[in-house]
């Protein structure tokens, strides 16, 4: 259900794409829309495990400069039956994580300083079976080509409002009402899309190490290390980590824009499966 759901949001992504470009020019439009679209869909699948490494200056570590860490990487990505990924620290006191990378074969694990500290080994083997569930269900891939769409959106929005050329009061409302609700509705998709594969990440991860219980206590301190310990993130990027880094920030209103589900609904849905 989780892969229907996103696939079926993915396709909703593309067509309001296609539709806006189609307002904006035409048929032509429609076919430039979608030229588009495959090119920044390229240049995501390609580049953007190393340029999200390098925005947080992960550091690559081997098994002499962090043995626990890559030996408990090692057992689990056996389980799930996947190649070695790498694995990354990034020098930051809130305890978070994510993986990153094209596919299997290309994939990155990178951890905080300040998750390593704070929680046992049972819950960071929770946490780094949910990234590994990312790497197997490809959902990097899916997230960064969303995010990409989606900001497309909002590019293509604003230059057909701003050089739609000459217009007549109704089409500039129309355009007006163009550039402020798609780029919504795009955001509101992409959102969703980040949604269900947390929800499908979280299970798949407890399946791996077969701990639900200690990937559930993992993110009830990730939560609560991310609302109190400020992380140098980028929104962009938000929804690759396994908490939400501005968690802190997301209060009231805001909350109904998150790239999480909430950590409550998560939790609760872990402890029904261990139990």
């Amino acid at each position: 259900m989780n892969a229907m759901r996103t696939a079926a949001l993915m396709a909703a992504l593309i067509v309001l794409f296609a539709l806006l470009g189609q307002a904006f020019g035409g048929d032509q439009g429609m076919i430039i829309a979608f030229g588009i679209a495959v090119l920044l869909n390229f240049g995501s699948y390609w580049f953007s495990a190393s340029i999200v490494l390098k925005m947080y200056r992960a550091k690559e570590v081997t098994a002499d400069e962090a043995p626990e860490l890559i030996e408990l990487v090692d057992s689990l990505r056996q389980a799930a039956s996947l190649p070695m990924p790498k694995v990354y620290v990034i020098a930051s006191d809130q305890p978070n994580a994510f993986a990153t990378g094209r596919n299997p074969e290309n994939a990155a694990v990178a951890v905080t300083n300040g998750i390593v500290r704070l929680l046992s080994r049972d819950e960071l083997e929770g946490v780094i079976a949910h990234e590994l569930a990312h790497i197997q269900n490809r959902d990097i891939l899916t997230g960064s080509i969303a995010a990409t769409i989606a900001a497309a959106i909002t590019m293509l929005a604003r230059f057909a409002f701003f050089f739609g050329g000459d217009r007549d009061r109704g089409s500039v409302v129309s355009s007006l009402l163009m550039l402020i609700l798609a780029p919504i509705a795009a955001m509101m998709i992409q959102m969703a899309i980040s949604r269900s594969r947390e929800f499908a990440a979280d299970r798949d991860g407890a399946l791996i190490c077969g701990k639900p219980k200690a990937l559930a206590s993992a993110l009830q301190k990730l939560q609560s290390g991310a609302e109190h310990i400020q992380m140098d993130a980028s929104s962009a990027t938000a929804h690759m980590f396994i908490v939400n880094p501005f968690a802190g920030s997301m209060k009231g209103v805001k909350s109904l824009f998150s790239t999480h589900p909430p950590t409550e609904m998560r939790i609760e849905r872990l402890l029904e499966m261990e139990a």
